[in-house]
This record gives C-alpha cells, structure tokens and sequence, in this order.
C-alpha cells in the first residue's frame, strides 16, 4: 500500500527533517516506499531518549510552545526530544535521558504519518524549533516545567 502524497499541512516538516539528512533526497523515496528514513544526528540536532511508559508525562510537561519534535516508538519504549546540539552537557545530570552523540542514526517516519510503529508526538514543523535542553532538564525534575516567573 502506497502512502498518501503529502500532505500540506506537513509539508513543511518533512521537508526541514529530509533536509537534517547528509542526503536529503534520499529521504522521500524511502517514506514513498514505506520505510524509515535513517537521519543521523549531529547535523541540526541531538536526540534525546529517554523510557516511553515512565517518561511520557514529561511531554506534557512541558507547553507546546516550548517543546520541539517528539519521536515515539510504543514497541521499543522509546521517546525522542530532538535538541540543540549543545544539549549534551545540559542534559547530563538528568538520569531519564541519553543524549545520544552526533553520528548516531535515528529512524524517522514522515511527520504526518505513523510508519513501523514510530509517530510524531510532536512534529517537525519546518521552523528548525527544538526542545530547550533547560526546559527539558526541569520537566524531569519534582515539580516539573514552570514558565519563569517575568514571563507569568
């Protein structure tokens, strides 16, 4: 079964995310024939994993507005915050997550479609937005993700 053409609404976020790709047009024929992209990280973004059963409240934690492309993967227990790249050292103190190095390869459905179990929670939006590593380091502490205080 052929996936539907794109669609417009997620255009844009396919498009930013093949562009995170060492080989951009490789990406559409792969999602054309119905297979994960493999892009690398290192590029735009680290990913940061984290447990899906025991993290996924952490989503919502944080506001949409402040939170970049959400990857999930429910048969491997997986969650993945694409962050800047300089979140590595932010991040390390939070135990939840493993930032992955540049190099390493994340397979990525479209931003529109759900392929091999993997979706978009929160999807790439064409902007080249990421999660905040600050913002995702006080969503994993007790109290959560609060707005600071000037912006109330």
């Amino acid at each position: 079964m052929a996936l539907p053409k794109s669609d417009q609404r997620y255009e844009a976020g396919d498009a930013w995310l093949a562009d995170c790709s060492a080989h951009p047009a490789l990406i559409r024929p792969a999602w054309d024939s119905e297979a994960l992209a493999p892009i690398v990280s290192g590029g735009r973004w680290l990913a940061a994993e984290a447990q899906l059963a025991t993290r996924y409240p952490m989503v919502v934690r944080i506001p949409a507005e402040h939170r970049g492309p959400v990857l999930a993967d429910p048969e491997m227990d997986k969650l993945w915050w694409l962050v800047p790249l300089d979140a590595a050292e932010e991040l390390a103190d939070v135990r939840q997550l493993v930032v992955r190095p540049p190099g390493w390869c994340l397979r990525c459905p479209p931003t529109g479609w759900q392929m091999d179990g993997r979706m978009w929670i929160t999807r790439p939006d064409g902007s080249g937005r990421l999660t905040d590593p600050a913002v995702l380091a006080a969503a994993f502490g007790p109290g959560g993700y609060r707005l600071p205080a000037e912006a109330s």
